[in-house]
């Protein structure tokens, strides 16, 4: 089944008018919190059925909204919608009871802790963010699970959130909003070592590129990546290497060193970011010469050796731009002072 149909979240104060479907038995959105709208009439155009829709499930004429995007529904169990997505700041009339279930108007904070499609919550933060006109897809395999989203033709990145003891909770969530919410998810990390002087090592560091989204032209481990949804990490590990260095690395030649839970929240290009992370982290020593290394620009901007006790003392004392967390450093240190034979 196929529709058109329109959705519109009116923000007042500092809220939202969301709709809480209770009423009706075979509705796909049944016990969720939308916004308010609903399927096209013959010949209307997309504005025409906002203003009706909103006026039948609210009461409200709304005398200011903006078009913001479109978003194709595909739930999995047969029903797809192509949803013209609105938002609102100026209305007037009085309410009137809806026949779709219980109006509230909730904290736009707060909206994001309702019972929601996870997908909801991407085109929330591109509304938040301020996002230009876009075309959304959202992909659910029938039990309420996302599965897919696409952004204005790009896949979008998902992530397997893990509960707090490193397993899969079940939910899966799109990057953006996983750094938002500050949810737990699974990450590679990869230090390249090679022997140094006096019986130490150095570490390959890269210098991360200037559009990151977070810590743009710091100083990072070796190669990192997030776990895709559905993947795991050593796969994860050996991709990054050959993606953000051009190393094609075997499985065997990836040690294992341990885990490191690492968290932090900070604000870049005005936008918070909570980072929350369980990294499997790797050792590889071998020989690599990095003037044949073939960097990703997007992520890499270059890469240096450093002597293993200087990056600590470094990292300790914040001495050069980084984002090297000390404990996994240490790490990598003991993993190194455990295996000198490689």
């Amino acid at each position: 089944m196929t529709g058109l149909s329109t959705l519109c979240y009116i923000e007042n104060d500092g809220k939202y008018l969301m709709l809480h479907r209770t009423v009706k038995k075979n509705d796909v959105n049944k016990e969720k919190w939308i916004g308010v709208g609903g399927h096209f009439e013959e010949n209307e155009s997309p504005e025409e059925c906002l203003l009706r829709e909103v006026r039948e499930e609210t009461g409200y004429t709304l005398t200011s909204w903006r078009w913001r995007g479109i978003v194709t529904f595909v739930s999995g169990d047969g029903v797809t919608e192509y949803m013209s997505l609105f938002t609102a700041d100026g209305f007037e009339g009085e309410p009137v009871p809806c026949d779709e279930g219980e109006l509230a108007w909730v904290e736009i904070e707060k909206v994001w802790s309702l019972n929601i499609w996870e997908g909801d919550k991407i085109f929330f933060r591109l509304i938040d963010e301020d996002f230009p006109f876009f075309s959304l897809k959202l992909v659910y395999d029938g039990c309420g699970r996302l599965v897919s989203a696409v952004l204005n033709g790009k896949a979008m990145e998902l992530f397997d959130i893990l509960n707090p003891d490193g397993s899969k909770s079940g939910l899966v969530r799109e990057r953006g909003v996983a750094h938002r919410q500050g949810s737990l998810h699974a990450t590679s990390h990869i230090w390249i070592a090679r022997p140094g002087k006096d019986g130490g090592w150095d570490l390959l560091l890269q210098k991360r590129s200037a559009c990151k989204d977070s810590h743009p032209g710091c100083y990072d481990i070796s190669s990192a990546g997030h776990v895709a949804a559905g993947d795991a990490c050593l796969p994860s590990a050996l991709r990054e290497l050959r993606e953000e260095l051009g190393i094609q690395a075997a499985p065997e030649q990836l040690h294992f060193a341990g885990t490191h839970r690492g968290a932090f929240s900070e604000t870049f290009y005005g936008k918070p970011f909570r980072d929350n992370e369980l990294s499997s982290v790797y050792i590889y020593t071998e020989p690599v010469d990095i003037r044949t290394l073939s960097l990703q620009k997007t992520e890499v901007e270059e890469v240096r050796w450093m002597d293993y006790g200087e990056c600590l003392e470094g990292v300790r004392k914040n001495s050069f731009p980084n984002c090297i967390y000390p404990e996994e450093l240490e790490m990598v240190g003991a993993w190194l002072r455990e295996h000198p034979f490689l």
